[in-house]
């Protein structure tokens, strides 16, 4: 039944989240203060431990965003100038922007038309002898098949490098996503489905040379202070956002339960769009709620006007960004992730929503594609 009241329902509310852990956050946080110690603290190693057993990885190394999470791993794998790096142009620009950032050349392939990741059937082609890394991007909260990919760098000796930075708890068969490749990157940018209030980035890998050589980068490329044996940067996690992340990781299963809640009930109430596909043997996380529409335009304008702010993730794809002219792609080489860029919408969806809220975003869309009729 389509409703009639009208309300207003946000994309995400991280006030939401906060009200419920108000006393542990500031608890955390007064901690923190109270204490003095800001930078590279044990609320850094003890998230590092907590993360890495979380996920199932040997080590993990705090550091300043997901952008740079993926930069210092590349950094740390020996890639630079002259190297290419296979990737997808269906992502946020900064997965590409690391890689430049190192030197290296992206490669791009198309992605699968049901899950948006990366096509595995599309890789071989593009495999070079400058070629030294797959970077797969788990997308919207799935899982890119990694089966394929790993067996192909695998035969041609590559690395693999993923971007989990939509994917905090994803799995892959058994295991979580991250600890596939040889590092596994994550961002902690406040509305993922693990969030600071702030920036934040973890590198996790179970190679203990790796995991030294970013501590090494990421803090100057000092052994110890003032002694640089590496030219490093700045990229360190701290210690107050390592408080917060430590609160919120002991809700990061329930809150992604809460996720595929909402999002269940919006594959069963929709209709005119298409939902979803979960791919099978892969649990999504559902960071974001992603449909197709042809409409897409127009049913996000309407959406807006009826109080629910609708997002496109993404409307550019990064081959035919200004910014990456420079490589020589054209409009048409991955017919895939431009038809996305025309075509998906991402509704609303966090833990703390509410059914009835749900339920109007489906009821208005029901009702538009019932006029469009």
């Amino acid at each position: 039944m389509i409703t009639s009241r009208k309300m207003k329902v946000p994309f995400v509310d991280l006030t939401r989240q906060y009200a419920a852990l108000r006393e542990e956050i500031d608890a955390a946080l007064q901690s923190v203060l109270k204490g003095g110690q800001f930078i590279l603290g044990e609320n850094v190693r003890l998230f590092e431990e907590e993360f890495s057993s979380y996920c199932g990885a040997r080590f993990a190394v705090g550091v300043g965003s997901g952008t740079e999470a993926l930069h210092l791993a590349l950094l740390a794998c020996g890639i630079g100038s002259g190297d290419e790096v296979i990737t997808v142009p269906n992502t946020a620009v900064a997965t590409v922007a690391a890689i430049s950032l190192v030197g290296a050349c992206p490669v791009f392939v198309d992605v699968d038309p049901r899950t948006f990741t990366m096509d595995p059937d599309k890789i071989e082609e593009k495999i070079s002898p400058r070629t030294r890394a797959i970077l797969p991007v788990h997308l919207y909260g799935q899982a890119a098949d990694l089966g394929p990919i790993l067996s192909l760098a695998d035969r041609y000796s590559l690395l693999v490098i993923e971007d989990a930075c939509q994917a905090h708890g994803a799995t892959y068969g058994s295991k979580r996503v991250g600890t596939f490749g040889q590092v596994g990157c994550f961002s902690f940018y406040p509305t993922k489905n693990l969030g600071a209030y702030g920036d934040g980035g973890m590198v996790l890998t179970d190679n203990l040379e790796i995991a030294e050589r970013v501590r090494l980068l990421c803090n100057y490329g000092q052994s110890d202070r003032y002694h640089a044996v590496a030219e490093g940067l700045n990229s360190r996690l701290d210690e107050l956002q390592a408080a917060v992340l430590r609160v919120k990781l002991r809700y990061l299963d329930r809150w992604n339960a809460l996720r595929r809640q909402w999002a269940d009930l919006y594959s069963s109430l929709l209709e005119g769009v298409e939902v979803p596909f979960l791919a099978s043997g892969r649990e999504h996380i559902f960071h974001l709620y992603v449909v197709k529409s042809k409409a897409r335009n127009r049913l996000a304008a309407y959406l807006e006007e009826q109080g629910v702010p609708a997002l496109v993730h993404y409307p550019i794809p990064v081959h035919l960004q200004v910014a990456y002219q420079h490589l020589g792609y054209r409009e048409g080489d991955f017919p895939v992730s431009e038809a996305c860029a025309q075509e998906v919408l991402s509704l609303p969806i966090f833990p703390e929503m509410r059914e009835e809220e749900v339920a109007y975003v489906a009821d208005l869309i029901r009702k538009f594609y019932q006029e469009e009729i």
